[in-house]
This record gives structure tokens, sequence and C-alpha cells, in this order.
């Protein structure tokens, strides 16, 4: 019998709606998340609640075309975006596409396209192409095990049987389906490959969150490959602790076969190790090293900055955004604000949050009270909350990064509890399911500016409302844009050094360049009662 939180699911739609990616019946499966764990089946198809509009069917397929706008975000958020919702877009089982190029002749001295980057590197244990398994153990880890040993190998026959049965095991496990692509693009003979750096050890959640999406760029351009015989391959590397950035990077240049990175951070580390693909001719899209510009109506030019161009950064660019749409909600919320800004001095994005925000706020009739940095000695959430009361704060904004979400929690129930609450805003980085799950009741009316916008037109946002009830995570679709601007950049020029080259004097990108408003006011989302997220409150737009 299954317990009041949790459902049960045999693979049969019971609300009338057709979901043609899921796997179909099985025997019953009780299931303590919001989608079955065998099928993929969201809990209200168990409902029998029919649709009023009849029987749906849930598609799977592209984009809408607002790639200008989430590529920009998704740049910053590959790192910066830290853990987020589990919740995977699941297309259909992969389908095995048989490779009709012959075998690679290597010219003598040639680079070996098979080679993996961790047969060389010195962080060996933290990279993989699918010969051996980043993550911990899931329900599908026997599969992923043998798919590991046999792409170990070079048995790409059995490393693609192998990994396509643990996709089908557990939809929602990037990581199996970057190596099962990745296994059919070794199969194939001469693969495209690219790197994404994402913090697994500090984040598996965030890190997911962003394979998710190039996971399914990967599967989508494998399907129909632009250069004949060259499919996609992905190296997942595991930056375990920013320190190791430039070590990593040193990992990725020797490896002459990765024609692309994408991720690092804002800390010195990672602009070590920017310095060095720099250096290389080795194009990486970071938050410190791209800059998006609008041209004409519809179009945009995504480029690659060096290090000392500074004018056009988009990390600076987008927390200003922050800061500006922060500072408005403030202003138009409460007549004079008067503010409290918590941070911690140990990160480069919730120093400069703060800063932008400061500078935002003198244009309105507001001013900072108080500034709290929580990494100093002694800090305590409830005295601190009161004091601020006393010096006339009204307004709190909570401008902490990713591993300080307990933090976040503890002032917003030290809020809760105080006499007078203050209004508690913040940025992307606390949208996260423990912020929920811990904040309960505490976290009510929290506001924080995301850079992800609902449109009505946008074919992702409406399979994402379909497949998870309106649960999507901005993340997963950026990261999905980021992928497919990096992988148009290689096959264009399918060279390291011209791809670098390329990207540096700016590609076109096709979409709407109404997107670019995200930069001016990013969208708001507030936490209000409701359990689509699985806990007692969600965010919703504002």
């Amino acid at each position: 019998m299954s317990t009041p939180q949790s459902w049960i699911c045999d693979g049969t739609p019971k609300n009338g709606q057709h979901y043609p990616n899921c796997s179909g019946p099985h025997p019953p499966q009780e299931n303590h998340t919001p989608d079955c764990m065998i099928c993929g089946l969201p809990r209200e198809a168990m409902t029998g609640k029919k649709s009023p509009r009849g029987t749906k069917t849930v598609l799977s397929g592209g984009r809408g075309s607002n790639l200008p706008g989430l590529v920009a975000i998704a740049l910053l958020l590959l790192l910066l975006g830290a853990s987020a919702w589990y919740l995977f877009g699941r297309t259909r089982d992969p389908e095995i596409v048989e490779s009709t190029s012959e075998t690679v002749a290597l010219s003598p001295g040639a680079a070996n396209p098979l080679a993996n980057v961790s047969q060389t590197a010195v962080n060996a244990e933290l990279i993989s192409q699918g010969e051996k398994i980043l993550f911990n153990p899931g329900i599908n880890f026997a599969q992923k095990a043998a798919g590991a040993t046999a792409f170990s190998q070079d048995n790409w026959t059995e490393a693609v049987a192998q990994y396509q049965q643990a996709v089908q095991t557990d939809p929602n496990d990037p990581e199996a389906k970057i190596y099962f692509h990745n296994a059919r693009a070794k199969q194939a003979g001469n693969p495209l490959t690219i790197a994404v750096v994402v913090p697994i050890s500090a984040s598996e959640n965030s890190a997911k969150e962003v394979l998710r999406g190039v996971a399914l760029q990967q599967e989508r351009y494998n399907n129909a490959p632009q250069l004949p015989g060259r499919l996609l391959e992905v190296v997942i590397v595991n930056e375990s602790e920013p320190g190791k950035a430039p070590s990593i990077a040193e990992d990725l240049i020797q490896s002459p076969n990765v024609l692309g990175v994408m991720g690092h951070g804002v800390d010195a580390a990672s602009r070590e190790a920017i310095a060095r693909y720099e250096r290389a001719q080795l194009a990486v899209l970071s938050p410190i090293s791209t800059s998006i510009s609008s041209t004409v109506p519809g179009e945009s030019i995504l480029q690659t900055i060096s290090l000392a161009q500074k004018a056009n950064e988009l990390f600076a660019n987008y927390l200003e955004g922050v800061g500006k749409t922060l500072a408005t909600y403030a202003e138009q919320t409460v007549s004079s604000p008067a503010v409290v800004v918590f941070y911690n001095s140990d990160s480069p994005y919730s120093q400069q949050l703060k800063d932008a925000f400061k500078a935002a706020l003198v244009q309105t009739p507001g001013q900072v009270v108080k500034e709290v940095d929580i990494t100093q000695g002694g800090f305590n959430p409830a005295t601190e909350v009161s004091d601020a009361s006393q010096v006339g704060a009204n307004v709190g904004v909570l401008a902490l990064s990713k591993n300080k979400v307990q933090t976040a929690v503890a002032i917003a129930q030290a809020n809760a509890n105080a006499g007078t609450p203050l209004t508690l805003l913040g940025g992307d980085e606390l949208y996260n399911p423990n912020i929920l799950k811990d904040g309960d009741a505490a976290i009510n009316g929290l506001v924080l500016a995301v850079p992800w916008r609902w449109q009505e037109g946008d074919a992702f946002a409406s399979q994402a409302t379909n497949i998870w009830q309106g649960r999507v995570s901005w993340r997963t679709a950026t990261a999905y844009d980021t992928t497919q601007a990096l992988a148009n950049a290689i096959t264009q020029q399918p060279t390291r050094a011209e791809t670098s080259q390329l990207l540096q004097n700016g590609i076109a990108i096709a979409g709407t360049a109404t997107d670019f408003s995200l930069f001016d006011r990013i969208p708001l989302v507030q936490a209000v009662p409701g359990t689509s997220a699985g806990f007692r409150y969600q965010f919703e737009p504002i």
C-alpha cells in the first residue's frame, strides 16, 4: 500500500491523455517523486481526471525560437546556477542509427579520433566519455557498469546496447544518455568532441540539470548529423573543487580531439583555466569569456572575448540585470525600501550581486541600511534580522551563493518569527528544491530573480508544461541551447583553431532579439503554497 506522499503507477494513463514518450504498461510501482521511475508518467496520469479539452498527445521535439537569450543565460548557469529540479524531459527511447562510415585511417603521428581524454589526463578519475561512471549509483547502475566495461575495451556495439538499456531503465539519467550517444559516435568512427565541465562532487543535482540539456541536444544532433559519419561526443568533466580548474584545462588542452569547452566559473582558478584555453586556441564558453549582442531583429551575435575585454562580460551584464530587477521590485512593493543585504564574501557571485543591487537601488528612493557578511564569525540569523529591523530595514536581499541555501533558510525562519517580517528577495542561486523543502512556510512569499520566461508560443515550454506540469529547470533548457551553439560552430569549422577563430569573430544565432530584455529585467518567481514541486510550497512566475 502506498503512503500518503507516494503514488502507484502501472504505466497506463487514467486521465485520458496520451504520453508517447513513456515506455508503456508495467507491474505496479510505488513512486515518491512527481514522475514514475519506470515509465516516466507524471503523477497526474494516475488520477483519473480527464482533461477538459479531451485527449491530449504529449509530444517530444525541438525547441522554440528563443535561442539568443537562452544561450546567453546558459553560459552563466553551466556552473553558477546550482542545484535545481531533478526532472528530465524524456524523449523516445534511443534509437540505434547504424553507421555507414568507413573506418578512419590514421596518418603517421595523427591523433587517434577514438582516444579518450582520460587516457593521458592527470585528472583521469574526474573525466569520462563512457569508460567510467562519475555519478553515484542509481537503479540502472548494473547496465551502466557493463556499458563502461565495454566502452573501455572499445567494444562499441556492446557499449551502445548496455547504455541503451541503462537509458530505458532510468530515462532521468543524463550520464547514461550521453554515454549512449558517445558510444554511437565512437562506433561511427570520427566524433566531433566537446567537453562540459560541471560540479558533480559539489552539487550532483546541479550537474545533472546541465547535462540533461546537453544530452537532449546531443541526441537531436546525432539523430540528424550535419557532417556525414561524424556524431557529437561529449566529455563529462567533474570539477570536484574550484582549484582544479587549471589542471583540468591542461588535460583538455592536451587532448587534441576536444574542439570546444563549456563551463567553469568566475573565481581566480577559473580565470587561470580560461587564460590557458586562450593561449592554446581552444574555444571555451564561460560566464567571463563570452559576449552576446543583438544586431538586427531576430538575430544576435555570440562571441568569445579575451579576459582583457571586460566591457561586454556576460557575467557582469547578467548580474546588473538581476540587481535592476530586484531593486525595481523592492521599490514597487515597498514605498521607501530600506534594505539589509545578506551576502558571503567568499563568493564572487555573491559580492558582485550585492554590488549590482546597491548600484541599481541608487536609482530608486530606496537605500541600503545594513550589509551582513554571513562568513564573519558569530553570525546569528535571529540577531541580524532583529538588528536590521531596529535600523529601519523593511526589505531583506539574500545575495547568497548556491552553497549557502541552508543559511538562507535560517534567515527566512528567523524573519518569519520576527514581529515585523522583512520582504525577502534573492537571486537565482537560491532557486533550489532544498529551500522549498527545508524552508517550508518560512519562505512563503520569497521572491527570486531567475533567467527563465514562459512564453505561450515556445514549443519547449509547452512540452515541459505538458510533461512536468510547469516544473521545468531553465538550466536544462539553456544548456540545450548552449550545446547547440557550440555544436553549430564546430560543424562549420571542425578543427580546434578554426572553431576558436570563428567564435572570436562572432557567429550569428537565429532567434528573437526580444529575449535580451532578460538583461534589463530578469523574470521573477515567488514561493507560494502548492505541491507541484513535491513539497508544500512551489515557485510560480510573478
